[in-house]
């Protein structure tokens, strides 16, 4: 409480003025320390404060983790100190709510007491052998999960249930397909479809209609008509869609029949000419300031055809530094690199060692770091921001230069991609600039 009279609280009223001030943080080094040598601000951001804060809480805990000690040095070590005392925190009361301490059982209720932590927990368990590894897809269905919830809960309600419905189906077609042997439905691919069901009933909800039964060929055509760009891709969406409808009989009739999306059959996308790929090689590799992760996605991309999926994954094991290859997934056979695309492969190997990581991705962020997990698809997408480019231009720039200069067959089997995938670059609408 402060002093009516000198507004000075307790301690500096009683303070003897002769007396030497106390010496400086031995941190930052501002005068005046608060504790162990420190000031502080120096203090709350010291790994210290996470060890006293998981002996505090140890002391309050029934029951001690064996682990504890081992989950308190590694948040030290991963996470901001402040950041981690807080996880210190809650993840002892979580423990105190259920009542077990057991990796397994504490997982299966974070999820549902307290998901935030889910994220910490898995970590330091796959990182420490307490529990194996994930497979290779589980935080992509995760995340898949997620973005498919948002979509359907963005569906009105009265018509929301069909939607979800419709995004079981397409997820059980897809489990079929997987048992069967045959190529299953992308999960990207999913999530575009329920996008356009959202938008439809978006529209429909803002013009009166609650019922699926009441849309007519007219009141679709309307909605395509609003972005003419994507009515093929949208009008696919939509024939699958009421398809599933009449087949579960929500709706007597398909209103989709009558319409109809004519359009090429060829590549339509955009593509950079001879001169912009002469311009972007330079400044992937004589300009050293390019962050390491921008110029070798951009030289993956634009040299190797690389997908963004490819580069997220891509791990130290498949990467062979005598023979200069790289076996990015899903491809049958590594890649030999050119001496530019190594280069960048090796500054970005350079700028992980630097930070010291446990993650085997050679992308990672600062998330990424605490974590055994790739990259997101983001990260991807913002490394070439600076450069004002998409990944996917690089590459589909690359195929159309493939596709004129290889044989069909051998581009396939190089690539690890489908005859369907690779025919559209064969015939397309507006070609590259010749090599």
């Amino acid at each position: 409480m402060l002093d009516a009279a000198g507004q000075h609280c307790r301690s500096c009223r009683t303070r003897d003025p002769d007396t030497t001030p106390p010496p400086a943080c031995e941190a930052c080094g501002r005068p005046g320390q608060w504790i162990k040598g420190l000031c502080k601000t120096c203090y709350q951001r010291s790994a210290h404060t996470v060890a006293a804060r998981a002996a505090g809480w140890a002391r309050r805990l029934a029951d001690v983790p064996p682990w504890w000690d081992d989950y308190a040095s590694h948040l030290a070590a991963h996470r901001n100190p402040v950041y981690a005392g807080d996880l210190i925190a809650r993840t002892a009361r979580l423990i105190q709510h259920a009542a077990t301490h057991t990796p397994t059982r504490l997982l299966a209720h974070v999820h549902t007491h307290a998901p935030d932590l889910a994220h910490a927990l898995a970590d330091f368990f796959t990182t420490h052998g307490h529990l194996p590894p994930p497979p290779e897809d589980a935080i992509e269905h995760q995340r898949a999960h997620a973005r498919r919830a948002r979509r359907i809960h963005a569906v009105p309600a009265p018509l929301r249930p069909a939607a979800q419905a419709f995004a079981d189906h397409l997820l059980l077609q897809r489990e079929h397909a997987r048992q069967h042997g045959l190529h299953p439905k992308q999960l990207r691919t999913i999530e575009v479809r329920l996008a356009t069901v959202r938008d439809l009933a978006a529209h429909l909800h803002a013009h009166g209609i609650a019922a699926w039964e009441s849309v007519s060929t007219t009141d679709l055509e309307a909605f395509l008509a609003r972005n003419p760009a994507p009515r093929a891709a949208r009008l696919a969406g939509l024939r699958q869609f009421f398809a599933h409808a009449h087949h579960s009989g929500l709706v007597l009739h398909d209103p989709t029949a009558p319409l109809s999306a004519p359009q090429h059959r060829g590549f339509r996308g955009p593509t950079l000419t001879l001169e912009h790929q002469r311009a972007l090689y330079q400044r992937w590799t004589r300009h050293p300031d390019t962050h390491p992760h921008e110029a070798f996605i951009g030289l993956a991309a634009l040299l190797h055809a690389a997908t963004t999926t490819e580069l997220r994954h891509l791990t130290d094991d498949a990467v062979d530094p005598e023979g200069r290859t790289v076996h990015f997934p899903g491809r049958p056979h590594p890649t030999p690199l050119d001496s530019a695309t190594f280069t960048a492969l090796q500054r970005c190997l350079d700028r992980r060692a630097e930070t010291a990581t446990a993650n085997p991705h050679l992308l990672t962020t600062r998330r990424a770091t605490t974590t055994r997990a790739p990259a997101g698809p983001a990260h991807v997408r913002d490394s070439l921001a600076p450069a004002g480019l998409l990944p996917r231009i690089l590459r589909s720039t690359r195929l159309l230069t493939l596709a004129h200069q290889l044989d069909v067959e051998l581009l396939t089997a190089s690539l690890g991609m489908s005859y369907s995938g690779v025919t559209p670059y064969l015939n397309p609408a507006h070609p590259a600039d010749p090599h």
